[in-house]
């Protein structure tokens, strides 16, 4: 390029489009002066590439502040693109260049060596209690009073590979434990120094710690010399050396240029408190990738649940403290009291707080019960004989249109448990789990301050923003008696955050600039309103706005907003119901999905789309694929079932894993179609409080919390046909909502390059539309 901008040479491919080259410039330029970049781009237009391009410059200009790029992406297959073009741009740096240094953030099932080989007792489902014991016994056994050092904990666990060696045991050679075909200094199972349990890698990596607990200098390899470190990588590293992968990983977080997380990462008040919290400042440029669903993910996790369980366990936590003291009291004297009033005395907790609390906590799980069985007892009188034919429920505890104080807090004042016991439950929990980790060892997940820190806020926040109900979800627990509900359902109290746009853009107000986007951010006023740029617009930090659609050739692609009859509950009836809706949908659907290559059909839900797929199934000679309700497993075999030839037609949810973030390259999709608008269920309580919340806020809450979110769901789905400029493909939005206005049309939320190119048909000519596309 004739007098390219600099950052040019960290772009990863010889030409850039021309609304790359456009938004790299922009997101640098807003950047620059602490802003962001609010981007919509279609699908196949490298919005990965551009954000990438852009945070590296900014890290890699001296004259710059930022430090390292943190990528925040909701979808894995969006997490892989990150990987790649990373990569891509470490392939293709000028030669004197170093490489761009990356990692990716996982959960310690991903790296935990231990946990990967199913040794140790360590596996996938308890790898976090497991890790947390073994990481205290291992601070116990070097900590100060300790005794021993890591130095000889390694040299232990090592030691006995050695003597397994001298002496010919074990067939004649030692065994270590390899992890990926990587084999580490340690044998396959934990070790043990005397009688205690510890983690030989965790004692590795706080062997190689300086005393002055540098941790980036516990590293053992350059990472500047890397590249890009994928989970694989990163255990084969720190694993082959005797480390902790995840201690590694920790300490590599602010010492890498680029760091690839998900909204977790970012958001998620524990996460960002114990792992992440060194990328919350100004030197650090954000990218939201999948931006759309910032509001929805942030949501949940600025959201507080505590369950029935766990009140259970934090009365049973705060038991075990009292007990000893009022044994002493008693005269049955124990070394446990003494412990107990020591910790107590450097606290500013008391005994008769601990009792006041847990008294609490037994009589809010009673008032818990009584109101799930009062609810069970109107909506099912015979419940206690269909145990296992409930399903989840959510009760409100106060008119969810209506803000007001909720019924749990109103009984609390009523019993007496007012302002000071609420204040203190945080307090107490936290100083309760300390008392039991000196008491018991254990080293395990306490309930106490979960639970403590939860009832607190539920006190704290508004009854605005926040909505407060009682959650049922469908569970087994055979441990409980045969008549309890309890066996049947997961109970919950939920403080459930409404308006999460204050709390999103304080967080990214943290950063120092970045770009957050999705190929579907349109309205992009409505976006910045409920993802929080607007907040930050008015405490001056500029947003800059670009919008492209898509700029491969036209005649390669057909897009048809189809005018049959509005896809309601009210119109279309029950799944299975004879009628000219249904009819209509059935037909349309069909005529796209027997032209030739797969096809993939978004339904409003799964109900609706069992029914879509049994009824294609009965017209169609292609096999019908139908994605229920499942794991990643199940959807993951399904989609490469989807991919692994022969033409197929897949039907799911909208709602689902597979309308978003999956990529259908080349010819694994032909064609796309969505029926109806995904609105969700606005009968439940929950979603009837954030649109009143919403009502309040920004003015119309069913648009912006309910049609907005739903259109573009649908526009994921489509979007998924066209990915090059090779492609081609069929893109069908079916609903009169798209192809018309009417008091309840949603045409007016698609961008005005897709309100353009999704001309309206009817329906007895779409076929004639279809085989006019063929034949061009």
């Amino acid at each position: 390029m004739t007098d390219a901008p600099p950052w040019t040479d960290v772009f990863g491919h010889p030409e850039p489009y021309a609304e790359q080259a456009d938004g790299i410039d922009a997101a640098i330029d807003a950047a620059d002066e602490g802003g962001f970049l609010a981007l919509e781009g279609a699908c196949g237009t490298g919005k990965t590439m551009l954000a990438l391009t852009a945070g590296i410059d900014r890290v890699r200009d001296p004259d710059s502040p930022f430090e390292r790029v943190f990528v925040l992406t909701s979808v894995k297959q969006q997490l892989r693109q990150f990987e790649t073009d990373l990569e891509t741009i470490n392939g293709n740096l000028p030669d004197d260049y170093r490489p761009v240094s990356g990692l990716t953030l996982v959960g310690k099932a991903d790296v935990c060596p231990y946990a990967r080989e199913n040794r140790g007792g360590v596996d996938r489902e308890n790898v976090y209690e497991r890790c947390e014991g073994l990481r205290e016994r291992t601070r116990n056994l070097v900590g100060e009073g300790g005794p021993t050092t890591t130095g000889n904990l390694v040299s232990e666990a090592t030691a006995q590979q050695v003597g397994l060696a001298d002496s010919g045991s074990a067939g004649g050679g030692a065994e270590y434990l390899s992890v990926d075909g990587e084999p580490t200094p340690y044998r396959p199972d934990t070790e043990e120094y005397g009688d205690t349990e510890f983690c030989p890698f965790y004692a590795g990596f706080l062997d190689d710690l300086p005393e002055d607990g540098e941790q980036a200098e516990a590293v053992p390899f350059d990472p500047t010399e890397k590249g890009h470190i994928d989970a694989d990588e990163l255990v084969k590293l720190a694993a082959g050396h005797g480390s902790c992968p995840h201690s590694v990983m920790g300490a590599l977080v602010p010492e890498v240029e680029v760091v690839i997380g998900n909204y977790y990462h970012a958001f998620d008040p524990t996460t960002t408190e114990t792992f992440t919290g060194a990328l919350l400042d100004e030197s650090t440029f954000v990218v939201c990738d999948e931006a759309h669903m910032l509001e929805p993910r942030v949501r949940d996790l600025v959201s507080d649940r505590v369950a029935d369980a766990s009140l259970r366990d934090a009365e049973n936590e705060l038991t075990r403290v009292i007990q000893p003291v009022k044994f002493d009291d008693e005269g049955s004297y124990t070394d446990d009291a003494d412990l107990v009033r020591g910790e107590l005395a450097d606290s500013d907790v008391t005994v008769s707080e601990i009792e006041r609390v847990r008294e609490f906590y037994r009589d809010l799980r009673e008032e818990l019960d009584r109101r799930v069985v009062e609810h069970l007892d109107r909506e099912s009188p015979s419940w206690r004989a269909h145990l296992a034919d409930l399903e989840d429920a959510e009760l409100p505890l106060r008119d969810p249109e209506t803000p007001g104080q909720d019924e749990i807090t109103a009984w609390a004042n009523r019993e007496g448990y007012e302002d000071r016991v609420w204040a203190r439950c945080g307090a107490v929990g936290a100083v309760v789990s300390r008392v039991l980790d000196e008491l018991e060892g254990e080293d395990k997940q306490r309930a106490a301050p979960g639970v403590g820190r939860t009832l607190n806020a539920w006190y704290r926040e508004d009854h605005e923003t926040f909505f407060r109900a009682i959650e049922l979800e469908r569970t087994w627990d055979e441990t409980e008696p045969p008549e309890s509900w309890r066996r049947a359902f997961n109970g919950r109290l939920a403080l459930y955050n409404c308006l999460p746009s204050r709390a999103i853009g304080e967080r990214l107000g943290e950063f120092g600039g970045g770009v957050l986007m999705s190929a579907t951010l349109e309205p992009l006023d409505v976006f910045r309103e409920v993802s929080g740029l607007d907040h930050l617009a008015e405490a001056g930090r500029p947003i800059v706005e670009r919008t492209y659609g898509l700029t491969f050739p036209e005649e390669n692609r057909a897009s048809f907003a189809v005018d049959a009859p509005k896809f309601t509950h009210d119109n279309r009836g029950a799944p299975g119901e004879a009628n000219s809706t249904r009819t209509a949908y059935v037909d349309s659907t069909a005529e796209v999905a027997k032209r030739e290559g797969n096809v993939l059909v978004g339904m409003p839900n799964y109900r609706e789309a069992k029914w879509m797929a049994g009824e294609l199934d009965e017209r169609l000679d292609k096999p019908v694929l139908f994605d229920e309700s499942s794991g990643d497993r199940a959807t993951e075999s399904l989609k490469d079932d989807f991919f692994a030839g022969g033409e197929k037609v897949l039907v799911t949810s909208l709602r689902g894993t597979l309308t978003e973030g999956v990529d259908y390259r080349g010819d694994r999709l032909e064609a796309a179609v969505v029926c109806g608008v995904p609105i969700i269920n606005t009968a439940r309580p929950r979603t009837r409080a954030v649109v009143a919340a919403y009502d309040r806020r920004f003015g119309d809450g069913f648009e912006t919390a309910l049609t907005v979110p739903a259109v573009r769901k649908a526009r994921q789905a489509v979007g998924r046909v066209i990915r090059g400029p090779e492609e081609r493909g069929v893109r069908v939005l079916l609903d009169a909502r798209y192809a018309r206005n009417s008091w309840n049309a949603v045409r007016e939320y698609l961008p005005p390059h897709e309100r353009e190119e999704f001309q309206p048909v009817s329906p007895d000519m779409l076929s004639f539309a279809l085989d006019r596309f063929e034949d061009d």
